[in-house]
């Protein structure tokens, strides 16, 4: 990994509806992390009302420091798997967004280890760009072992 850093921020969000632990879902988060960052990385937590009317409550986090962003950023790429990286890869466009790229993983997963890419009620990963053109994003996201 290159020692000036293009990424400049990580942000990860999640949503615990009222049928679900909050523990369970802060666990799943936390999975998602290197454990030696764990201290340096504290979640949020708004309380929501959902469409009709049930407890939500929201978890986000915005990581800004160098040295929390590459072991956070090499851990997601290094669990994730080829097919999934892939998938990622040809599915580009659909995740990139004003130099941020937008990364969906499976909470039920997360929760048992596991990093597998998800639609549905996901932890959502923002891996914001300082540079954002497309070459540029997929080339740094190729260098950390992101994309195949």
């Amino acid at each position: 990994m290159p020692k000036a850093l293009p990424i400049a921020s990580v942000e990860i969000s999640l949503f615990a509806h009222a049928t679900e632990s909050e523990e369970k879902v802060m666990t799943a988060a936390r999975n998602l992390l290197p454990p030696a960052q764990l201290e340096n990385i504290t979640f949020s937590r708004s309380n929501l009302r959902g469409h009709h009317g049930n407890p939500i409550t929201l978890f986000e986090t915005k990581i800004k420091d160098k040295d929390v962003i590459v072991p956070v950023a090499e851990n997601l790429a290094s669990n994730l798997s080829t097919l999934d990286k892939e998938t990622l890869l040809n599915e580009i466009e659909k995740h990139l967004e004003k130099g941020s790229l937008f990364v969906r993983l499976d909470k039920q997963a997360a929760f048992t280890g596991s990093f597998r890419l998800a639609t549905a009620d996901p932890i959502r990963i923002r891996l914001r760009f300082k540079k954002s053109r497309l070459e540029h994003i997929v080339q740094i996201c190729r260098e950390i072992g992101l994309l195949p």
